[in-house]
């Protein structure tokens, strides 16, 4: 469903060139859900950026059902992005002045969706993610875990294709971190929806179906779950 074929990625810094990715080539399939470990620095967030079209490879193909998305231009990938791609960070980029389902409804109206559909959309998917209880609070009145909830529910609302992650539970709580993490494998399973999830977790990580880790620019997989040997 997902194929990255070649990727590299560089930066120029301090006068210097920086090669962050070197010919990076992985294949996900639908439904999985990845983590993607190591250490801090080495790639993992530019991966997911490139993955989510919000940064193009230097050079090699990210593909999504044989579609060549890093090649397109701005205002088509914009598109595909916003219908395609779900995105959640460690914080939850929620508009202030919006309540929870307003904030859910963003995407859907970008997308030319009704009011009133984007409405009823965004209600069902924050009663997937527990909050229809408090679709009508704004971000200040929601806890950590709440508002990463709205986040979450506002990055499934328009039924992406994939789910990408970047250390959604690294600003939480342990507890609520685990619970953040127990709702991401559930919505893996009941919608089957494909995620690729940056974390330093290695309890989650041995919850994924595959953990993959970069070293050296280049992807390596360390078995199914977490790391293994």
């Amino acid at each position: 469903m997902l194929r990255c074929e070649n990727v590299t990625k560089e930066f120029f810094a301090g006068g210097r060139k920086v090669e962050v990715l070197k010919g990076v080539n992985l294949d996900v399939r639908q439904g999985e859900r990845i983590a993607v470990i190591g250490v801090s620095g080495v790639g993992k967030s530019t991966l997911l950026h490139i993955l989510g079209t919000l940064e193009r490879p230097t050079s090699g193909t990210v593909s999504y059902d044989g579609r060549a998305v890093s090649r397109e231009p701005d205002e088509t990938l914009a598109e595909f992005r916003n219908k395609s791609i779900g995105f959640v960070f460690q914080f939850h980029h929620l508009l202030p002045d919006f309540t929870a389902v307003e904030n859910v409804q963003i995407p859907l109206l970008i997308a030319g969706k009704s009011k009133a559909e984007a409405a009823s959309l965004a209600a069902e998917m924050l009663g997937k993610v527990g909050l229809s209880h408090r679709e009508g609070h704004r971000p200040s009145e929601l806890s950590g875990g709440e508002q990463q909830r709205v986040a979450l529910a506002r990055a499934l609302v328009g039924k992406p294709l994939v789910l990408l992650a970047d250390e959604p539970t690294g600003n939480l709580d342990a507890r609520t971190g685990e619970e953040i993490q127990e709702l991401l494998v559930g919505l893996n399973e009941q919608l089957g929806v494909t995620m690729v999830i940056v974390t330093h977790s290695a309890p989650f990580a041995a919850r994924m179906h595959r953990s993959l880790t970069i070293a050296e620019g280049r992807i390596q997989e360390v078995g199914p779950g977490g790391l293994s040997g």
